[in-house]
C-alpha cells in the first residue's frame, strides 16, 4: 500500500510538473516568437475587391500567406465559397451574422455557419437609435438576443462571439455598458471577439480588458490606429486611420502576449483603409518579427 501511495504521488507530481511546463511554454521564453498562430484576415478588409472577383481576391489573400479568413461568401452560396477557400488552403473558422438575423432566426445562422465549416459566429453591431448614444435599453436588448441566439448556436456545436464596436463604453454604474453586457450574458453561451482598434477608440484599454475578462474573449481583430485619431463613442471614424500593425498607438505586443496567455483561438487582421494591399503584408511581417 505504501509503495502504491508513493507511486501515485510521483505520478501526480509529474503530471503537475508537465502541466506547469505546458503553461510556461504557452507564453514563450526570451527570444521566442510571440505570434505563433495561423495568419488570419477579416474578409471586410477586401470589401473593395471581393465584389469584382471572388476567386482572384482569394488568390491575392493566399499569396500573402494567409490561411484563415473570417467572413461569409456574400453573393456566393456558402458551399461554393467554401470550395474556393478549400482549394487555396484557406479555412473559415469564423463568420458573421447581423443582429437582426440572430434575433429572428438563429437556427438559420447556425446552418449557414456549418456550411462554411465555421466554429464561431460573430456579431459586430447592435442597432441603436442615436450614433454615439448607446443606452442601457440597447444593452438590455443585446443581452436578451445574445443569450437566446448563443444558446441555439451552442446547441449546434458553434460558439457565439459579440464584437464590441466602441460605443459600449458609455459609463454605467461603476463601469461601462460593455461591463453590463459581459456580466448579464450567459458565460456558457456568449463569448466575445475584441476588435482592438474599436476598444481603444471607445476609451478602453485593450490589454486590461483581455486580463479582466480572460477566456470570455475567444477571437481578436488585429488593427492599429494612427496616433492623431480623435476618439469618441460613435463606433466610427475615417477608415484611413487604420495603419499597419506596430506603427500606431496600440500596444500590439502587449495584446498579442496577453492573447497568447489566455488562449485566443484565432486572430484576424482587419484593415479598413484604402491601402489594404500594401498594408496587410507589412502587418504580417510585423507579427512574424515579434519576439519575447
Amino acid at each position: 500500500m505504501k509503495n502504491q501511495l508513493l507511486g501515485g504521488l510521483v505520478i501526480m507530481g509529474l503530471s503537475l510538473a508537465l502541466s506547469a511546463c505546458k503553461s510556461t511554454a504557452s507564453v514563450g521564453k526570451a527570444g521566442d516568437p510571440v505570434f505563433i498562430a495561423p495568419i488570419g484576415v477579416q474578409a471586410y478588409s477586401f470589401r473593395n475587391y471581393f465584389p469584382k472577383d471572388i476567386p482572384g481576391t482569394l488568390d491575392r489573400i493566399q499569396a500573402m500567406g494567409i490561411t484563415e479568413i473570417e467572413g461569409g461568401s456574400g453573393r456566393l452560396p456558402p458551399e461554393e465559397y467554401k470550395k474556393l477557400c478549400d482549394a487555396r488552403g484557406i479555412s473559415i473558422p469564423s463568420t458573421g451574422a447581423s443582429f437582426k438575423e440572430l434575433d429572428e432566426d438563429p437556427q438559420a445562422v447556425a446552418e449557414t455557419a456549418k456550411k462554411l465549416g465555421s466554429k464561431f459566429v460573430m456579431c459586430a453591431w447592435v442597432p441603436h437609435a442615436e450614433r454615439g448614444n448607446f443606452t442601457l435599453e440597447d444593452a438590455k436588448k443585446a443581452v436578451t438576443v445574445f443569450n437566446k441566439a448563443g444558446k441555439v448556436l451552442r446547441e449546434n456545436g458553434l460558439t457565439f462571439c459579440y464584437h464590441p464596436h466602441g460605443y459600449e463604453f458609455q459609463p454605467y454604474g461603476d463601469g461601462t455598458l460593455l461591463d453590463y453586457i459581459f456580466e448579464n450574458t450567459n458565460p456558457k453561451d456568449v463569448y466575445f471577439e475584441m476588435d482592438v482598434f474599436w476598444a481603444q477608440f471607445g476609451g478602453g484599454d485593450p490589454v486590461a480588458l483581455l486580463k479582466k475578462y480572460g477566456k470570455r474573449w475567444r477571437l481578436l481583430h488585429l488593427k492599429d490606429m494612427d496616433p492623431s485619431t480623435k476618439k469618441d463613442l460613435t463606433g466610427g471614424t475615417n477608415v484611413e486611420n487604420n495603419v499597419p500593425l506596430g506603427t500606431g498607438e496600440i500596444d500590439m505586443a502587449g495584446l498579442l502576449k496577453e492573447g497568447r496567455r489566455i488562449g485566443i483561438a484565432h486572430y484576424f487582421i482587419e484593415d479598413e483603409s484604402s491601402r489594404v494591399v500594401d498594408q496587410i503584408p507589412k502587418s504580417i511581417a510585423y507579427l512574424r518579427s515579434l519576439k519575447y
